[in-house]
């Protein structure tokens, strides 16, 4: 593995053809282009499993464009993986063929269970939880649900039950109706019901989704003030207000891009048949799946790494952030985290390794200017992939660091799911005094401190005399108090 050699993976799907190319920068893999069309491969199949003209054209049409990409790339740097419509098609080696010869690289048509394993282990490779998981992956023409624990796959099957064959089913003239849904979300749930007993006895600590589907079930549900966690009842809500709009061309429900509404509606049957017959609690978005999985199997190095650290150290080395004062912030913010952990509640949403990774990271905006730094920071994080870390994880990441010094945003900061707007507070009100008291970046002039809260009031206790002998410190740390005071914080100093 060498920093800045390009790797590619394709994913020949039966809705969209990707193609994903990616360095590895920093050890950490950056993403550096990727091409998406909607092909929609799955249509192309007709009663007998033989694929259209058509449909390979569409295909063809989107390969030549992959082509010029991987000119530039070494062939060992490249996987091409072609899903369950190609699985499915009789006619499959009349598209291989040429296909091939555009691509001028060999196509490998994965099986369902090789595919759901994949999708696990990308699911895997991009998170930095170690519990046991259900992974869902709902493509155009096949349904993928893998039980595992860390980064083995332990139930995995593929279902023959997909967005795109299933708007053809069932929403074939873009009606959305009650009896519509109700038909899809029995079928997919009679398909599920053949392979639910695997599942019984698994059981997994967290669900997760890998799919365009959830991916904007998610968007909808934060556009309509919600948190990331998707619930059968809140897609219940979404359903009935689909079928208020009619049909497929009227559909403009608020969060949904435009890019997914045609196999949205059927995408949506699907997982409330999922959430049904599996008695699911409560999904969120992964950060990969099989392209990633195909892209990792490559880069053999960087999984055997935490993925939440492997993001931090990589973009501490990028914005070539101080290190020992890094850390010696971080190991500060921690010791105020434990100290305060008796009355705030430090083990929900991974509060200290958010509250770590801020840390470490909090001074990436000096690459821009020492002026507005938290604000250049905060934009840098918002806008970079941070594999490991949720969309709400990053969401509350950045308003940490966007609130580390000087004026307050509270808008950043209540803009969090409605469970961790507070935590998001105290975090911000821990690290701002970890950043004061190591203004002077030496481990040796560091006070002893002990901090005990009371509610929301905040006691910090320093060693006798330190403030009058540290006059810069005291003037900062009584700043800080009419800060937080601001926003209706109580600091006071002992």
């Amino acid at each position: 593995m060498k920093d800045n050699q390009s790797y590619a993976v394709i994913d020949l799907g039966s809705n969209s053809f990707h193609m994903m190319i990616a360095q590895v920068v920093a050890g950490s893999v950056q993403i550096i282009g990727r091409v998406k069309r909607k092909v929609r491969l799955a249509s192309g199949l007709d009663k007998d499993f033989n694929l259209s003209q058509d449909a390979m054209l569409r295909g063809w049409e989107c390969l030549n464009l992959f082509a010029e990409r991987l000119q530039d790339i070494p062939t060992e740097n490249i996987k091409i993986s072609g899903t369950a419509t190609l699985r499915l098609a009789k006619n499959v080696n009349d598209f291989l063929k040429i296909a091939e010869q555009i691509l001028g690289h060999q196509i490998n048509v994965i099986s369902g269970e090789q595919e759901a394993q994949i999708i696990y282990k990308g699911v895997a490779y991009t998170s930095s939880s170690e519990n046991r998981r259900l992974v869902v992956d709902i493509g155009g023409a096949s349904t993928e649900l893998v039980a595992g624990e860390k980064h083995e796959p332990k139930i995995y099957k593929s279902l023959n039950v997909g967005c795109v064959t299933y708007l053809e089913r069932y929403f074939p003239d873009g009606a959305l109706s009650e009896s519509n849904f109700t038909d899809a979300i029995a079928a997919a749930e009679l398909e599920i019901s053949k392979i639910r007993d695997l599942y019984k006895d698994f059981d997994w600590q967290e669900e997760v989704g890998a799919s365009g589907t959830v991916q904007a079930i998610q968007e909808i549900s934060i556009a309509q003030g919600y948190d990331e966690v998707i619930t059968l009842e809140r897609l219940v809500s979404i359903m009935q207000q689909t079928i208020t709009f009619g049909s497929i061309d009227n559909l403009s429900i608020a969060g949904l891009v435009q890019d997914r509404k045609l196999v949205f509606p059927s995408g949506l049957a699907i997982l409330i048949a999922i959430f049904r017959q599996l008695n699911l609690k409560g999904m969120t978005l992964a950060g990969g799946a099989l392209r990633e999985g195909q892209l990792y199997s490559m880069l053999p190095e960087l999984t055997k790494q935490n993925v939440r650290e492997r993001t931090v150290r990589s973009i501490m080395t990028r914005y070539h952030v101080d290190v020992a004062h890094a850390e010696r912030v971080m190991e500060l913010s921690l010791t105020i985290a434990q100290q305060a952990s008796e009355h705030w509640d430090m083990e929900q949403f991974h509060a200290l390794d958010i509250l770590r990774a801020s840390a470490l990271v909090h001074e990436v905006g000096l690459q821009v200017a020492y002026k507005d730094q938290q604000i250049h920071a905060s934009y840098l994080l918002a806008n970079s992939n941070l594999p490991g870390f949720t969309e709400a994880q990053k969401k509350l990441l950045t308003a940490i660091i966007r609130n580390h010094r000087e004026d307050i945003d509270h808008g950043a900061l209540s803009r969090q799911t409605a469970t961790s707007v507070l935590l998001a507070c105290r975090l911000v009100r821990i690290l701002r005094l970890a950043v004061i008291l190591s203004l002077r970046r030496a481990d040796e002039v560091l006070p002893d401190i002990r901090v005990t809260v009371e509610n929301e009031k905040m006691n910090l206790f320093l060693p006798p005399d330190w403030l009058e002998k540290n006059p810069l410190s005291k003037a900062e740390l009584n700043q800080e108090a009419s800060y937080q005071a601001a926003q209706g914080w109580q600091l006071e100093l002992k």
